[in-house]
């Protein structure tokens, strides 16, 4: 087994998802954090040779706070100086471990590394497929980056773990924080995980982009300006122009005729966004449908994050499957 690098991989009911993606870590040291599953998760990763840390149910189950926890076991018996995070849902590519270490290996001020996400069943719904484009970034210096990520444990040390409060994009709150800290954060062109989504339904999805809406809000609030941008588009698109479409029912029907236009002209330039980055028509076209639409569970998202804010609520998790 590996003595350079540990693995902590995080999941909630994951099923056959997460047998393959223990079976991706096979000959790494590998703590799996459980968040209350109810499928035999809990046994499946004992038998195939994992630690596993159970969380409590005294606290909400967030990602951030399952990434903390297993970093902390790692810290208590002995820790490599490298640690991988992964979800559940993913499976590792082989490859890939020697490739984020020579990253870390070549540049001392390098202190996450990531590589390329891929969607495993892209064309199993328009919903996978939305994550298979979501996935595909550039690679180079970059701001932040998902939660499949190869990490310094001192930059843990030094920017703090992951924050238990932050229910959705966990992962750029920490990346914010390790970017303040002085580090930078380098995604190499090399695949890394796969993805299996499993998001076969427009609820799924629905909520899915609620919870980016509670992440674009929550991240934003706490490390303003970022997501200032999201969350502009979101109350423009998500807010604003749904409730002058209403007003104008009531008042002056070319209110609610300027909305739609509204709503036309973003498709429109979405979709030539999507055919500039080299997508075919037809996939620009279904595409583009879902992000413009997507502003409207965005903005639930971000309306609940300030109510419960302002109430003094708990942060929940938002699930989507």
């Amino acid at each position: 087994m590996r003595q350079d690098i540990a693995i902590v991989a995080i999941g909630r009911n994951e099923g056959e998802r997460l047998r393959a993606c223990l079976t991706s870590l096979q000959g790494l040291r590998v703590v799996y954090v459980d968040s209350g599953s109810r499928d035999g998760s809990v046994a499946l990763a004992k038998s195939m040779g994992a630690e596993v840390v159970e969380l409590s149910t005294d606290r909400p189950f967030t990602a951030a706070r399952a990434r903390r926890e297993g970093f902390e076991h790692l810290m208590q018996n002995q820790c490599p100086a490298i640690v991988q995070f992964i979800d559940g849902d993913c499976a590792l590519d082989a490859a890939w471990i020697d490739q984020g270490l020579a990253a870390l290996e070549s540049d001392p001020k390098v202190g996450i590394v990531t590589g390329w996400r891929r969607e495993i069943h892209p064309d199993a719904s328009v919903y996978n497929d939305l994550c298979h484009h979501e996935w595909n970034r550039p690679a180079g210096d970059i701001l932040t980056c998902g939660g499949d990520m190869m990490v310094r444990c001192e930059v843990i040390e030094k920017s703090g773990s992951f924050d238990d409060r932050v229910i959705a994009a966990e992962d750029d709150e920490f990346c914010v924080r390790v970017r303040k800290s002085g580090w930078k954060i380098l995604r190499i062109p090399q695949e890394m995980t796969r993805h299996d989504a499993a998001m076969l339904t427009f609820g799924q999805w629905w909520q899915r982009a609620v919870r980016s809406g509670h992440g674009f809000a929550q991240v934003g609030h706490m490390h303003p300006p970022y997501f200032a941008r999201e969350q502009k588009r979101v109350l423009i698109y998500g807010i604003a122009i749904p409730l002058l479409m209403i007003l104008g029912l009531f008042t002056w029907i070319g209110l609610t005729l300027l909305g739609l236009s509204a709503y036309g002209f973003n498709y429109m330039r979405t979709r030539q966004g999507l055919k500039g980055e080299g997508l075919t028509l037809s996939r620009s076209a279904r595409l583009a449908r879902y992000i413009t639409l997507s502003k409207l569970p965005n903005a639930l998202g971000l309306i609940e994050f300030h109510r419960r804010r302002l109430l003094g609520r708990t942060m929940q998790i938002i699930e989507y499957k």
